[in-house]
């Protein structure tokens, strides 16, 4: 009797561990929401990179995709808004949490990057490259929408686009726009100088919105200040090397309330791009 009850018992904690195995991976994957940022455009959100849905009389322009296994959801969360298809798919840029969506995309929908962003997947052996690429700027007619996409220059890689929505003066800058802290892709051509330049040029378009990469939707001010913040930040990277700070001092001395991406400790910012950051900014000294 006691063995058969051991054994019940052990049946029984198996169960409960493989009940809260997968409580615990549904609450690590939350589900996908969407908001309206202006008539006729809006954002999901959720894991992986801010979408903008784009909603015209003849179809849906997407911008960007998530992961993979986000497909359906998104999917799922356009059918809210519209029962139109997607016709375009513009990715900001080459990384997966942004592209992953490509492959079941490229079934129906034209999809479109700069051509940087394609090279660097194929050069990664990403699946579903985009099928249309552009070096400067290019744009999509769609029913009573028009959709531009410009290339500004070198940032967080050396193939971001900025999606322009003119009628509706909002901008998606995928991950040229971070609502927490920025990561510098320097395997993939990213450049912190370069970002300076490029925000600028972000500024110098007519909008009022900005829908970033990741995080809360963003003002004129707030992109203004994020590219003020890479300024600053570009600034004390020099100042601790002027006084002789080594690269391996470098993350723990950067630090300080005064400049909020040094405040992140889970950011990408001070995990992974201080080593080339301080490069970077060594290089120009």
């Amino acid at each position: 009797m006691r063995k058969r009850v051991r054994m019940l018992t052990a049946v029984v904690t198996l169960g409960v561990a493989a009940a809260i195995t997968v409580i615990g991976a549904q609450q690590a994957t939350p589900p996908l929401g969407i908001e309206e940022v202006k008539d006729g455009l809006y954002m999901v959100t959720g894991p992986g990179g801010n979408v903008g849905v784009r909603v015209t009389s003849e179809g849906v322009i997407l911008i960007d995709n998530k992961f993979p296994q986000n497909f359906v959801e998104i999917q799922d969360r356009v059918s809210e808004v519209t029962n139109l298809p997607v016709r375009y798919v513009f990715n900001t840029h080459h990384h997966g949490d942004h592209s992953g969506g490509n492959v079941e995309y490229l079934k129906f929908a034209q999809v479109i990057a700069h051509q940087n962003a394609r090279e660097n997947m194929v050069r990664g052996d990403q699946p579903g490259p985009p099928a249309i690429t552009f070096t400067d700027q290019t744009r999509v007619h769609l029913g009573d929408a028009e959709v531009r996409a410009y290339y500004m220059g070198e940032g967080h890689t050396n193939g971001d686009s900025v999606i322009y929505f003119p009628d509706l003066r909002t901008v998606h800058g995928g991950d040229l726009l971070h609502g927490i802290a920025p990561f510098i892709d320097y395997a993939n051509g990213g450049n912190s100088a370069s970002w300076v330049d490029t925000a600028t040029g972000i500024l110098q378009l007519n909008f009022d919105t900005a829908i970033p990469g990741h995080g809360e939707l963003m003002t004129r001010d707030d992109v203004r200040a994020f590219r003020n913040q890479m300024v600053a930040v570009r600034e004390r990277m020099s100042e601790l090397i002027s006084n002789g700070v080594t690269k391996e001092n470098a993350t723990a001395q950067i630090k300080t309330p005064e400049l909020s991406w040094t405040q992140a400790e889970n950011g990408l910012f001070m995990s992974r791009s201080i080593p080339g950051f301080y490069d970077e900014i060594a290089a120009e000294q």
